[in-house]
């Protein structure tokens, strides 16, 4: 029998503290006159949140039993609960986030669960909390192959959720950079501002989880000198829950599944950027990219 430390859900824990500082950002911010906060705005992405934490006990069934399938059944090690595993699983864990979160812009179906977190046009605490309804039972085959490697599936989501704690303080306009020496490894409140920004050159740019080399080696990286644009190419201008969990879904399927096109672009529409469509009819990101690169060339 393998011995498994009981490891409490750390999210839980935190939320103290995510009240707590996003009532003392809202009270700074509105001192400075930085228009960062609206009422309706923080109220959908607190809700966002709560459904996400509600939907996300039944997520986890799926999620530890699929990882604990693939540990117990094809581990090619096992790594014990210790000093060095810790270490390990912590690069591990963030390197398949950095390709789960890429992968999420890059590819439409992944993309539909991931766009409630950007649909904000407000960068501040309570964006950090505007989480999907749907990701948590698709978005865990990224970190299958930790299970394989040999990671205990306790210690896979131990180490999701500190990735998840860690990621809500970038959500901030009121830090402005951090030391050099920290902006240089890790993701911080500058490179996240990056990630949710709408200038062109910003388009999905900056993946990271906690470390920002992954987009500094895979070339995805992008510093912030332009004031950011927050929220979508095109927003969806809409505070209700429902629909800003859903109506990128019900778009998705409508390309897909209306007007006369072949099975293969039908299939083509979960697998390519957002933005395409069959015959180069579409606009994707790096299109847009490549236009502003041109103008400032």
């Amino acid at each position: 029998m393998i011995q498994v430390p009981e490891i409490p859900n750390l999210i839980y824990f935190a939320i103290p503290f995510f009240i707590a500082t996003l009532i003392i950002e809202s009270i700074i911010t509105s001192k400075k006159n930085m228009n960062s906060y609206t009422l309706k705005d923080a109220s959908a992405s607190i809700s966002m949140g709560l459904g996400n934490v509600f939907l996300g006990v039944f997520a986890k069934i799926i999620v530890l039993a699929a990882l604990t399938y693939v540990y117990m059944n094809f581990r090619l090690f096992t790594i014990p609960f210790v000093w060095w595993a810790w270490i390990l699983i912590f690069f591990a864990e963030d390197f398949a986030y950095y390709w789960f979160h890429r992968i999420s812009h890059e590819n439409r179906f992944f993309w539909a669960s991931h766009v409630i977190h950007h649909s904000s046009q407000k960068y501040n605490l309570s964006t950090a909390l505007r989480q999907t309804w749907t990701g948590s039972f698709v978005s865990f085959i990224f970190w299958l192959p930790l299970s394989f490697l040999g990671f205990h599936p306790i210690m896979i989501l131990a180490q999701m959720s500190i990735s998840l704690i860690y990621q809500y303080w970038i959500h901030t306009e009121l830090i402005i950079k951090m030391p050099k020496w920290f902006e240089s490894i890790f993701n911080t409140p500058s490179h996240h501002r990056v990630h949710h920004a709408t200038n062109p050159q910003y388009l999905d740019r900056n993946h990271a989880g906690i470390l920002i080399i992954w987009d500094k080696i895979f070339g995805s990286f992008e510093p912030e000198v332009e004031k950011p644009a927050y929220g979508l190419v095109k927003n969806i201008d809409t505070f209700n829950p429902v629909k800003i969990a859903f109506q990128e879904w019900v778009h998705l399927f409508k390309d897909a599944f209306t007007g006369n096109i072949s099975l293969t672009d039908r299939f083509l529409y979960f697998l390519k950027p957002p933005g395409w469509k069959p015959k180069n009819a579409g606009v994707l990101s790096s299109d847009l990219r490549k236009e502003w690169e041109k103008k400032n060339s």
